[in-house]
């Protein structure tokens, strides 16, 4: 049931599922970030106390807004309850915890925040391109395990990495900050993007190429698509075999856009060289994952966007995200768009066209 507002209260309501770990500090002070645009615009938050859908739909049936980014999945049975529900901000690039196209069949706004924290992941990748390139975890069990003089051999075999060619899997946000980190270390740059004009990646210096092409070129392989049933393991075992055995695959972006089994399948085979892996199928993975024992492979816990600037600057931009539509204007990123003009709400600012579909 929803805590910590009267029923009889005219502000808007924004629910928000109550973490395990909540502290008793007020509302007021634990939501302060979110508050910064909601409360101006006459919304309040309460929380929902819910271990099941039921409980959630009974705490948020008459919320006019529900801000989440964890949790179990706001699904089409808990959208389908909402009475007055107008937005649902989710606070993360990806929106996978929401069922968007009941959400749009509804008549309700999704909203994320795609470019809060784009130069962090665009970072990480680079770190994770960097450590396999120069097998880092086993050049460190070398160190560990006394073979110092044999871990020079391993790196002879390896060509540098000016004149090396980068593939980007999709051409969003983060993967442009990673081509503009790329390009100092000399890399030959490309991409597979059908939702992006060519004239926007060659504006970058990237190449625009199939997606074939892109397999077939690339020593290292950045994947940053979103994750949907078209790119849900868009990476299996016929695109293993069409990349080169010396390829390196970096995936910061959604974890089954790779299909797992086919990546450990390919990696035992030889068919590619080395991963650097954020995100994973299953997180946490299991103990006995395969690729947990593998060193070639780095693995780091989903920690891409992680630094000090990232959980605050992304509970202030779900809150003004929210805050828009709730006092009737267009958000700034609709992940469901076509939902906009069926809507009562007013756009203010001219479609974004630099990028395709963002779910």
């Amino acid at each position: 049931m929803g805590v910590g507002m009267s029923a009889k209260s005219s502000k808007k309501r924004v629910a928000v599922q109550l973490p395990a770990t909540a502290k008793t500090r007020p509302i007021a002070e634990r939501y302060a970030l979110e508050l910064e645009a909601l409360a101006p615009a006459g919304a309040e938050i309460f929380e929902v106390r819910a271990a099941s859908e039921e409980e959630f739909i009974e705490g948020a049936r008459d919320a006019d807004a529900i801000i989440t980014s964890w949790g179990f999945k706001i699904s089409r049975n808990i959208i389908e309850h909402l009475e007055k529900c107008v937005v649902i901000g989710v606070g993360s690039v990806g929106v996978d915890m929401v069922d968007v196209e009941a959400a749009t069949e509804a008549g309700i706004v999704v909203t994320n925040v795609p470019d809060v924290f784009i130069e962090e992941v665009a970072d990480h990748a680079m770190m994770l391109l960097l450590a396999c390139a120069r097998r880092i975890k086993q050049m460190e069990n070398m160190v560990a395990s006394g073979d110092w003089f044999r871990a020079r051999p391993v790196l002879t075999a390896i060509p540098r990495l000016w004149g090396q060619t980068l593939g980007l899997l999709s051409f969003g946000n983060i993967a442009r900050a990673v081509a503009r980190r790329a390009k100092p270390f000399g890399f030959h740059i490309i991409s597979f993007d059908p939702y992006v004009s060519e004239l926007k990646m060659t504006g970058e210096g990237v190449e625009p190429v199939s997606f074939g092409e892109l397999l077939e070129k690339s020593d290292y392989l950045s994947m940053h698509p979103p994750l949907n049933a078209e790119t849900r393991h868009m990476m299996s075992t016929a695109q293993f075999k069409a990349m080169k055995n010396t390829a390196v695959l970096i995936n910061t972006g959604r974890g089954p856009t790779v299909d797992e089994a086919a990546l450990i399948q390919a990696l035992k085979d030889g068919e590619i060289a080395a991963a650097g892996l954020d995100v994973l199928e299953q997180e946490p993975p299991a103990p006995d994952n395969p690729l947990l024992a593998m060193e070639n492979v780095i693995i780091t816990p989903h920690v891409a966007s992680a630094t000090s600037r990232m959980h605050p600057e992304t509970r202030r931009r779900v809150g003004r995200e929210v805050s828009l539509a709730l006092t009737g204007r267009w958000p700034m990123s609709s992940v469901n768009p076509t939902v906009l003009p069926r809507v009562p709400l007013e756009r203010w600012q001219p479609y974004p066209m630099e990028r395709g579909p963002n779910r």
